[in-house]
């Protein structure tokens, strides 16, 4: 059974940090290792005091010191502790995979087969099929009608989803110049943004931050292309401005906080 495989193949991952927690620890602990040091402190004041450096007082009053941090070094209590752990990390490393796969067993579907990549493959092609059919209507409706923009604005949405930005740029560059609209145009320069080209992104900007000056989502994407740029106090004035017009309970109020806190 394809579990049972499962939980073998777990096991056998997890055995080399099993075999480490098993490992016995290093002899040298913390008490052993503050007592070296206290030693080797005190054999440099020695040296000191023999070599003239250092008078009978100073040598006694540094000697008494160090002496009494001896005296005072914890002695180490992990030697139970950590055996004690190591056990409970050990059941826990055997223990969850069991129960991950029993759970699996009890509430998951493990004779139902993963979907074979023909099957994505045929669904792929059918998706093709289908935007290319849209794209066909979209050839025949006149080129500035209502139809034709909600065409392309689905046929943009569909191409960015499917990770095609070059296509989605192109569907939503046409929607815009059927009507110009402040969100569509957010989503284009978002769009030339994730695609690299800040250039297209910075010329829609500046264009439609002029026909909608108070836009929130335009002002932020002014913002990040001049962080992005290395000009990090524009963007800071860009954002601070943004930030004062912005509601106490405006949804994005938090993300332009952390944006701008990450400013250098």
């Amino acid at each position: 059974m394809i579990w049972l495989l499962f939980l073998v193949l777990a096991a056998l991952a997890l055995a080399p940090l099993g075999l480490t927690l098993l490992r016995p620890p290093p002899a040298k602990g913390r008490h052993e290792a503050d007592l070296a040091l206290y030693r080797a402190q005190l054999a440099e004041l020695e040296r000191e005091h023999a070599a003239g450096r250092m008078d009978n007082g100073a040598f006694t009053a540094a000697r008494t010191e160090v002496q009494r941090r001896v005296l005072a070094a914890p002695a180490d209590a992990t030697g139970a502790a950590g055996g004690r752990g190591a056990a409970v990390l050990m059941a826990g490393l055997f223990l969850i995979p069991a129960v991950g796969v029993g759970l699996y067993i009890w509430h998951g579907a493990p004779g139902v087969p993963a979907a074979p990549y023909v099957e994505r493959a045929a669904a792929a092609e059918r998706d093709d099929a289908l935007l290319a059919q849209l794209r066909a209507r979209l050839s025949l409706m006149p080129p500035q009608s209502e139809g034709a923009r909600q065409g392309w604005l689905l046929l943009g949405n569909a191409e960015r989803n499917r990770g095609r930005l070059d296509a989605a740029a192109e569907a939503f560059t046409r929607v815009l110049a059927i009507r110009p609209e402040p969100g569509i145009a957010a989503e284009l320069v978002e769009l030339h943004i994730q695609r690299g080209d800040n250039d297209a992104a910075s010329a829609l900007l500046g264009a439609s931050l002029r026909q909608a000056p108070s836009d929130p989502r335009l002002r932020y994407l002014s913002g990040l292309l001049e962080a992005r740029a290395g000009r990090p106090q524009n963007a800071r004035s860009v954002w601070q401005a943004l930030l004062a017009d912005t509601p106490a309970d405006a949804p994005w109020r938090p993300i332009l906080e952390r944006e701008l806190q990450g400013l250098p």
